[in-house]
């Protein structure tokens, strides 16, 4: 059976087409003014992939645009699609991040895979990947410059500001200090503010030690490099971690056509 779960973002729409036993086709693009155009455009280019048609596929959506998806078959919360897709990826895993481009979910999943727990972080965009690809332009350095020079840095610049604005004013002042702070540090002190409003996310639910890491922002080394320093432990990471959420969705989408629930 093939069935269809879409991802709409805030940044990007994400879809995974999902057969027996394997993901047979998948897309991420831009997420536009219509959310629901975008939406149809992904799932084309998923199905162009797997050589396949939509019609009659069951369809799960979620995500801040999923409501504007009229031909969707259910709409199911992010945090259960999150679980449903890191179990399929990682069964042993009991705590997942996922660490997007305006907010930061972290969940515990159950032994059976179930959803256990949650919390985010949404109101300030300074533990975001938004808030990075800001620093990144700040520092005239690409994202990949980034992560580089953060695995060089011989120690962390203090960034001790939770809200975006004033991060931003203390990188500045950095920069522009006598002598500067070196930018390997300055980077290495970004992504350790980043990583400890993580930490603490994690620890409002209880830190366990078989975690994954998801969403855009599991793609840079650096960070996930001082993740792993903090939490003590190794993280699993998905080949594509942007579309993790929209598998979870893909996986309920069979299980309810497989109960006949419509």
């Amino acid at each position: 059976m093939n069935t269809i779960g879409i991802d709409i973002g805030s940044l990007n729409t994400k879809v995974v087409l999902l057969g027996d036993n394997a993901i047979i086709g998948s897309s991420i693009i831009p997420t536009g003014e219509e959310s629901a155009e975008s939406a149809k455009q992904a799932i084309t280019e998923a199905l162009k992939q797997a050589g396949l048609s939509q019609d009659g596929l069951p369809i799960v959506a979620t995500g801040i645009g999923s409501k504007s998806a009229a031909f969707i078959t259910q709409q199911k919360t992010i945090t259960t699609c999150m679980a449903r897709g890191v179990r399929y990826l990682f069964p042993a895993v009991r705590m997942a991040i996922d660490m997007g481009a305006e907010s930061t979910t972290v969940i515990k999943i159950n032994e059976r895979g179930k959803l256990a727990d949650w919390t985010n972080q949404d109101k300030c965009a300074s533990g975001t990947g938004l808030f990075l690809q800001q620093m990144a332009k700040l520092m005239a350095m690409s994202m990949d410059e980034m992560a580089v020079f953060s695995l060089q840095a011989k120690s962390r610049a203090e960034i001790t500001n939770t809200c975006a604005v004033f991060a931003e004013s203390e990188v500045i002042s950095h920069v522009h200090r006598v002598p500067p702070t070196p930018r390997e540090d300055l980077v290495a002190g970004i992504y350790y503010s980043v990583v400890s409003r993580v930490i603490s996310l994690c620890k409002r639910v209880g830190i366990e030690k078989e975690i994954a890491v998801i969403g855009g922002v599991a793609k840079n080394i650096g960070l996930i490099t001082i993740l792993e320093t903090e939490l003590g432990c190794q993280v699993a990471k998905p080949v594509e971690p942007q579309t993790v959420v929209a598998l979870g969705a893909a996986i309920i989408a069979r299980e309810n056509a497989e109960k006949g629930i419509k």
